[in-house]
């Protein structure tokens, strides 16, 4: 059964507001990838300077920790996971078949408009950065981010088999 579900994708996609509700209705842990950057990870963003892997790679692996120490009970994780090698390294400890990756794709325009209303520390000026690095990975479940959040989570469960 599949009880790891990551949410991926670039700034402004969903993954928390839909990460926030979705665990909420299977009862199970939310953890949001944002919560564990470094302060100066998020100091290099505020200032408009895009993360390497290097600035990645402690992130992840913090991350990695917190999934598998939650995976058992079931966990829904928002992340942007850019890379292939990124994904990788998030869930190198807990087993690839209870994983449920969820890309939350959405145009361009609208990742813009929602980032402009929320005041995170991701400036709207690092969204392209993201946009060209992102990685689409063959084995996820595909969102279209502009579906109402209950018409995502149908589809979650739909996947899920429930």
């Amino acid at each position: 059964m599949k009880n790891i579900i990551i949410l991926i994708g670039v700034s402004g996609s969903g993954k928390s507001t839909l990460g926030e509700v979705l665990s909420k209705k299977l009862g199970i842990l939310f953890i949001d990838g944002d919560d564990f950057h470094s302060l100066d990870n998020i100091e290099k963003m505020k200032k408009s300077i895009p993360l390497n892997d290097k600035d990645r790679k402690p992130w992840l692996i913090k991350l990695s920790k917190k999934i598998f120490e939650s995976h058992k009970n079931g966990v829904v994780v928002a992340c942007s996971a850019l890379k292939e090698k990124y994904r990788e390294l998030l869930v190198r400890f807990v087993p690839k078949k209870n994983i449920l990756w969820v890309v939350l794709d959405c145009e361009i325009k609208e990742l813009k408009k929602r980032m402009q209303k929320r005041s995170h520390f991701m400036p709207v000026d690092l969204l392209e950065s993201q946009i060209k690095i992102f990685e689409k990975p063959k084995n996820a479940f595909y969102l279209i981010s502009s579906l109402t959040i209950e018409e995502q989570i149908k589809k979650i469960d739909r996947e899920l088999g429930k």
